[in-house]
C-alpha cells in the first residue's frame, strides 16, 4: 500500500519559533527531513505577510503560506500552475477593523493595539528587535492588542465586536480582532488545491500548533499536534479527533512530533 502524501501547516510563535526567543533551530532536523522528502510545509500564522517571508527566506521554505490567522493565502509563482505570486484575501480589511475599534473605545473600552504603538514601543513589547516590528506593524486584516480592562468587560467587548461582524481570538501572545475567518480557511482551501495538483496516494493534512487560535486549523486537520508551551492546555480538541501532544516546549517539541510523524508513515 503506498504511503499517504503528508502536508503541513504549521503556526510559528510557541509552536516552531521558541516564544521567547524566536529560535527556530532545535526544529533544524525534522525541517531537513520534509525538504528531504519534498513534504510541503505551509506556515499558517498570526504574523504578517512581511515577516513569514523574512523567516520564509531564513529556513528556505518555498511552499505557500498563510497570514494573519487566515486574512489571506499566499501562493508562490509557478506553485501549482505557471503563472505569478497569487494573494487569496479572505472577508474584511484591517482599516475596517480599526474603525470599529476606534468606536468601541470611544464607548470605554480599554485596551491597546498595535496600531497605538511606534516600532520601538512594539519592540519592547514583543522582543522582536526594530526591523522585525515595522514588519509586524504592516497588516492588511487584522489588529492584534493587549487588553487592559476586567475579564467581565472582555466579555463585553467580544459581544460588541461579534455584533459588529468581527471575531476576538485569543493567540499565544495577544489577542487578535479579525474578520470571520480563521487558520482552517486557508487550510482547506489549500488543501483542495494540493489534492487537485498531486493526484494519486491519500493526502493527509497535519496542523500544529499551541494556543486556542490555533484550535480551527487543529480540529480542520486530519491529525492534530499540539505543542507544549504557554497556552497549550487551553487547547481541547473534539473526542475522537487524531491528536498527539508534545511532551517538550515549542521548537523541541515540533521536531520530536514532525520526526515521530514521518517515522510512521515511511519517510525515513
Amino acid at each position: 500500500m503506498p504511503r499517504p502524501g503528508l502536508i503541513f501547516f504549521s503556526d510559528l510563535d510557541g509552536t516552531l519559533l521558541d516564544h521567547h526567543s524566536y529560535d527556530w533551530t532545535p526544529a533544524a532536523p525534522a525541517l531537513e527531513r520534509l525538504r528531504r522528502h519534498r513534504l510541503p510545509l505551509v506556515l499558517n500564522s498570526s504574523k504578517t505577510a512581511p515577516e513569514i517571508r523574512a523567516l520564509r527566506r531564513e529556513l528556505g521554505n518555498e511552499d505557500p503560506f498563510i497570514v494573519e490567522n487566515g486574512a489571506a493565502v499566499v501562493i508562490p509563482a509557478d506553485y501549482f500552475e505557471p503563472g505569478p505570486e497569487q494573494t487569496l484575501n479572505m472577508d474584511c480589511s484591517r482599516s475596517r477593523v480599526l474603525a470599529v475599534l476606534r468606536e468601541l473605545r470611544l464607548q470605554g473600552f480599554s485596551f491597546t493595539g498595535f496600531s497605538d504603538l511606534s516600532v520601538t514601543e512594539l519592540s519592547r513589547v514583543t522582543g522582536l528587535d526594530e526591523a522585525g516590528a515595522a514588519l509586524a506593524l504592516d497588516r492588511s486584516g487584522t489588529e492584534p492588542l493587549m487588553w487592559q480592562g476586567t475579564g467581565r468587560d472582555l466579555e463585553t467587548f467580544r459581544a460588541a465586536l461579534a455584533e459588529a461582524g468581527l471575531n476576538l481570538v485569543e493567540g499565544g501572545r495577544f489577542l487578535h480582532v479579525m474578520g470571520l475567518f480563521d487558520k482552517a480557511d486557508g487550510m482547506r482551501y489549500l488543501m483542495s488545491l494540493y489534492a487537485r495538483a498531486r493526484p494519486g496516494p491519500t493526502l493527509l493534512s497535519i496542523a500544529l500548533g499551541d494556543s486556542p487560535n490555533d484550535l480551527p486549523m487543529l480540529a480542520g486537520a486530519d491529525l492534530a499536534v499540539v505543542i507544549s508551551g504557554v497556552n497549550s492546555d487551553a487547547v481541547e480538541l473534539p473526542d475522537g479527533h487524531a491528536v498527539m501532544r508534545s511532551v517538550e516546549l515549542g521548537p523541541a517539541g515540533w521536531n520530536q512530533c514532525v520526526q515521530d510523524i514521518l517515522s510512521r508513515y515511511d519517510y525515513d
